[in-house]
């Protein structure tokens, strides 16, 4: 049973990108699911990942602090510059570049675990500076935000921080309580809850495609070219980023998957909350579909390469 859960969670991208085909040929399919429905859906998302962690994983932050200090920096810098850069260079339309910058200023995605699994990296520093990034979130996406897209259009940050906490901070904490006290809860649930997560993005990122399904045909050449260079970016400027710091190739691979692979159910429901124009949310539903299909194919490659290392010096040392 456990190893059909986890071949049906591993095929993430496939469900991300039927489900934006689909939502574009009949939006109706998926465009019930909206509104509050997004942001529970986003709650459920970090609550599934809250219950896998422990007072051990933050422990463990303490431990390899040069390591996740980097990647933190790397997430916050290289992808936020990054979207204003491609959304001024491509001169894309207002709604279109805050979407493009907005998403690019969320922490790294859950699903980047999953993939750097795959792809043989560093899985535990992976799960650390999600965690990391995760957290950050609450005060550096309100501010990134409001810095580079609130040269398009004013930035509520204070709002913006609000529902970042309510949507990221406290599912986490309550499913670190109970990973503590509920331990029979969560066993019973852990082996289904990354498949939810899984079919919970793709119902939200079909859900904002099928909504704006006519603005994304219509522009549907430049908007898709600006969020793959944004993640094509993101995951060539991580690998280079770690190796610039004289990274072993499993940490680089780690971080290039990290910085890659953006958290879009959250950018999807900050666009929804705080700004009035719904086009703003398009290119944080279709990143989903773009990170997970570039992160999958990059890990793919990868995993039949296996990393080489220096003689003496491994990818745990260091740290």
């Amino acid at each position: 049973m456990a190893r059909h859960l986890n071949f049906l969670t591993n095929l993430f991208p496939a469900w991300v990108l039927l489900g934006g085909v689909l939502a574009l040929i009949h939006p109706p399919w998926f465009v019930w699911f909206k509104g509050q429905g997004i942001v529970w859906g986003l709650a459920v998302i970090m609550l599934g990942m809250g219950i896998t962690l422990s007072l051990d994983d933050f422990k463990a932050v303490l431990k390899m602090p040069r390591a996740v200090s980097m990647g933190f920096v790397a997430q916050y810098s290289i992808m936020p510059f990054l979207g204003w850069a491609i959304a001024h260079a491509l001169k894309l339309p207002t709604p279109f570049a805050v979407g493009l910058i907005l998403v690019a200023s969320c922490p790294g995605g859950t699903a980047s675990n999953v993939v750097t699994y795959i792809a043989k990296g560093h899985v535990a520093l992976s799960v650390l500076m999600t965690m990391c990034s995760t957290f950050g979130a609450i005060v550096m996406t309100p501010i990134l935000t409001q810095w580079l897209a609130g040269t398009f259009v004013p930035v509520d940050a204070w709002g913006l921080f609000l529902s970042t906490v309510q949507v990221v901070l406290l599912p986490l904490l309550f499913g670190l309580a109970l990973h503590h006290f509920c331990p029979r809860i969560v066993n019973a649930v852990l082996p289904v809850a990354p498949l939810i997560s899984v079919i919970t993005i793709a119902l939200i990122c079909a859900s904002i495609v099928g909504q704006s399904a006519d603005a994304v045909k219509k522009s549907g050449g430049q908007l898709l070219l600006a969020v793959f260079l944004l993640h094509a970016g993101g995951f060539a400027l991580g690998y280079l980023f770690a190796k610039l710091f004289r990274y072993d190739p499993i940490i680089r691979r780690t971080v290039s998957i990290e910085v890659g692979m953006q958290n879009s159910g959250l950018g999807v429901v900050l666009a929804r909350k705080h700004f009035v124009d719904p086009l703003t949310a398009v290119p944080c539903a279709i990143s989903a579909t773009f990170h997970s299909i570039l992160g999958s194919f990059l890990a793919g490659i990868w995993r039949v390469r296996p990393p080489t290392l220096r003689k003496g010096v491994g990818s745990y040392n260091r740290q």
